[in-house]
């Protein structure tokens, strides 16, 4: 009864009528249609591209900004970094796809990573924080078949046989085999695992990929820039003498090396290298910022061997590099960075400094020295590259001894040995007038016994047209003996306080000393006819000693009315 009627309805509709109803609810149906098919439809995935190795590598060592010159280079964590640039080619299909590039610097600062060269830009790029390890291959099988080979103790024959990684990595590791499910490497019989193909997207080598889109496709070559952590580099100047005493002006050969220091992993084979000396401002923490891949380690836990209630209990030994759980010794991965244990120090020999291969040359880059190396050269991991920048046959120079006076010391316990100063100017007519970035200093002198080390000091950055002046410590033959000569007080209002030095010399030659007789601003000096003159702060006067002999020296001093008015 109830079909009839409804037939019977329907009959009833007119045919025009009835396409009318139809046409119109197509309308609403076809754009619903449309927008379910779209959500419905799956996204198709981006395609992964390889990009090529480099082609053309370009690093620029950046030394520690917060480094002093007194501060040797931390060899087994550098705080510098480096600028790498690489040339790469790609091939991509139409649409969009991921591009990989491989073999990245492990220490690289992700968020300063630049590519240039693809048509269509950069739609979101990544850094890839999982390296080939066993649990990251596990983890990437899991679910999948692997062969597991098994050696009989008593006879030593190996069986294989198939199956399936049913946990991942940080559970143990559970397969499924013919006979069930098992542990692996709780049955005591030596096993391993072998795998047909690496999972996808998981490499030995850290990686950065970006997503991008062409709507042609094509082949490119793209250049990838970066910054990385993990860099340093310092100067090392070596002088030796061309007389054999030190009277009067002396000359020197004085040659100066590179030392760059890459605790990266990675290598940079034949690439061009750049050092940029001078003190930058940085704001940023490359060190937070970048992230180093990891390989994650393989943790096997077997069944509890005590209670099941309270299962077996796991020790552990926090001050050694092994830990024992679960009744097996585990080794614990390495911190980052890798240690350089075989970095060796580098020594310079009287040979090595004949001629050097190479001379890096220097370049103006703003405020900052650029010294860049003529040639291409392989920046190797966790290593150090050692090039020449500085190579003067005749720097010019003199030996000056320094002593300094205290107006509150008794003349008779003032008795101390003079300081040994090279100096000269960083200019061409004293053979130089080049930038020097700081670094070490050491200086040789030619005996009959051959060369001897005379010092070794540090050197701060010197532009070209400054003194340079060089401690060598405290000299043998040379002493000063400098106080007040009375008994007043140097702080009583405006009166003058005799001052005396008396300065002895051993060496065969004359020699002069630089006395400082009162702080600039801080006294009044009278000095009779030899004139004081500013250096450093100082009121000096320059006293010539005789061979063999010793002089005195006297004048007086006060303190200034500003002194008493301040108060």
């Amino acid at each position: 009864m109830g079909r009839s009627r409804t037939r019977q309805w329907q009959t009833r509709i007119p045919r025009d009528l009835r396409h009318a109803v139809l046409s119109r609810a197509m309308r609403w149906a076809l754009p619903i249609l449309a927008i379910g098919a779209l959500f419905s439809a799956p996204t198709a995935a981006r395609e992964i591209v390889e990009a090529s190795a480099p082609q053309d590598v370009s690093v620029t060592v950046y030394r520690n900004p917060d480094r002093s010159a007194d501060e040797a280079m931390e060899r087994d964590w550098p705080q510098g970094f480096a600028m790498i640039s690489e040339e790469r080619t790609v091939t991509l299909p139409a649409g969009q796809s991921t591009i990989r590039f491989e073999g990245v610097a492990e220490g690289m600062v992700a968020v300063s990573a630049i590519v240039t060269g693809l048509p269509g830009g950069t739609i979101e790029k990544n850094r890839n924080a999982d390296l080939l390890s066993p649990a990251a291959l596990l983890d990437g099988t899991l679910g999948n078949r692997v062969r597991i080979t098994r050696t009989n103790l008593g006879t030593g024959v190996e069986t294989t046989e198939s199956g399936v990684v049913r946990t991942r990595a940080d559970g143990g590791l559970v397969l499924q085999t013919r006979d069930g499910y098992e542990a692996v490497r709780c049955s005591g019989v030596p096993e391993r695992l072998s795998f047909d193909r690496l999972p996808d997207g998981l490499s030995s080598k850290p990686t950065f990929s970006i997503d991008t889109q062409d709507e042609a496709g094509g082949t490119y070559q793209v250049t990838l820039t970066y910054l990385a952590w993990g860099f340093d580099w310092e100067a090392h100047y070596v002088a030796t003498l061309k007389d054999e005493s030190a009277q009067g002006t002396v000359t020197m050969r004085l040659m100066s090396w590179l030392t760059l220091l890459n605790d990266n992993g990675q290598s940079f084979p034949n690439a061009e290298l750049l050092a940029i000396a001078g003190t930058l401002n940085v704001e940023s923490d490359f060190e937070g910022l970048s992230d180093p891949p990891t390989a994650r380690p393989l943790r096997l836990t077997c069944y509890p061997l005590g209670s099941t209630a309270a299962g077996t209990p796991i020790y552990r030994y926090e001050n050694q590099n092994d830990k024992f759980a679960g009744g097996m010794v585990r080794r614990q991965s390495a911190p980052a960075p890798v240690m350089m244990e075989s970095m060796s120090d580098i020594v310079v020999t009287g040979a090595a400094l004949s001629q050097p291969a190479m001379v890096a040359k220097e370049e103006q880059l703003g405020d900052l020295k650029l010294y860049r190396i003529p040639e291409k050269v392989d920046v190797s991991a966790n290593s150090l590259k050692q090039v020449a920048f500085l190579n003067k046959e005749n720097v010019s120079g003199e030996f000056i001894y320094t002593a300094r006076c205290n107006p509150y010391a008794d003349f008779g316990d003032a008795l101390s040995p003079a300081q040994m100063v090279f100096e000269t100017v960083n200019d061409e007519e004293h053979g130089l007038g080049v930038a020097m970035p700081m670094g070490g200093f050491t200086m040789f002198e030619p005996t009959i016994a051959g060369e001897l080390l005379v010092n070794e000091q540090s050197l701060r950055d010197h532009a070209v047209g400054q003194d340079v002046e060089i401690g060598l410590g405290n000299s043998s033959a040379v002493f000063s003996e400098c106080a007040q000569d009375g008994d007043l007080d140097p702080d009583a209002e405006r009166s003058w306080i005799p001052m005396r030095a008396k300065l002895s010399n051993a060496n065969e030659h004359a020699i002069t000393v630089r006395l400082a007789i009162g702080q600039a601003g801080e006294w009044e000096i009278r000095t009779g006819r030899i004139k004081p003159r500013l250096k450093n702060g100082e009121q000096t006067v320059e006293l010539t000693v005789p061979a063999n002999d010793t002089r005195d020296f006297r004048w007086k001093l006060r303190r200034p009315k500003s002194y008493f008015s301040d108060e």
